[in-house]
């Protein structure tokens, strides 16, 4: 692995651990954070393509190592238009549902430049959603349903996300991302 990669792999991990599990964005993710299921894949693919067959790779890895719990497939240099980045979700999805995954895994999106549908760029909101790369979330849908069992209103933890988020405002989490970034840059 490349220092590069490891400094990906870095920022995405103090991201996770600041923001994901520190405002408890994912109630879920402290668990296999701490216990080390998470496989971190860093992506150096630009092209859709190119990126749909490394994602396909990912589904088989995932569903041939049951010890991982899930995986981040993180673009490191690509992707970075979020209109571009939609688009490669949409058809990651498609995929998933194409090469018989629907059921098995979910996906999950988050972007530096992530923004919600009718809100302004500048909604800290859409820092429930950002993250300090683009990254596509494979979620196994088994574990999901058996943690949303055991946890008391999980409708409710967007609405609760929002708040938080609004609570701490824009700023607070530009100056975080920004922070993550300087501190990993190579």
């Amino acid at each position: 692995m490349s220092s590069i990669e490891k400094s990906v792999i870095n920022a995405t991990k103090d991201w996770l651990e600041q923001v994901i599990i520190g405002l408890n964005f994912c109630p879920f993710a402290k668990k296999e954070f701490v216990q080390e299921t998470i496989f971190y894949h860093v992506s150096s693919k630009g092209k859709t393509k190119a990126a749909l067959v490394e994602l396909l790779s990912q589904f088989q890895y995932l569903k041939q190592h049951s010890e991982i719990e899930t995986t981040l497939v993180i673009y490191q240099d690509s992707f970075r238009s979020f209109d571009n980045y939609l688009d490669l979700v949409d058809q990651a999805n498609e995929l998933l549902i194409d090469e018989g995954f629907e059921g098995i895994f979910q996906l999950a999106s988050m972007h530096p430049e992530y923004c919600f549908a009718d809100e302004d760029y500048d909604d800290a909101s859409n820092f429930t959603n950002r993250s300090p790369f683009p990254l596509i979330h494979i979620i196994r849908e088994d574990s999901m349903a058996k943690v949303l069992s055991h946890y008391k209103e999980p409708e409710k933890i967007p609405e609760t996300n929002v708040n938080v988020a609004q609570a701490k405002g824009s700023d607070y989490f530009k100056q975080l991302l920004e922070n993550i970034h300087i501190k990993h840059s190579t």
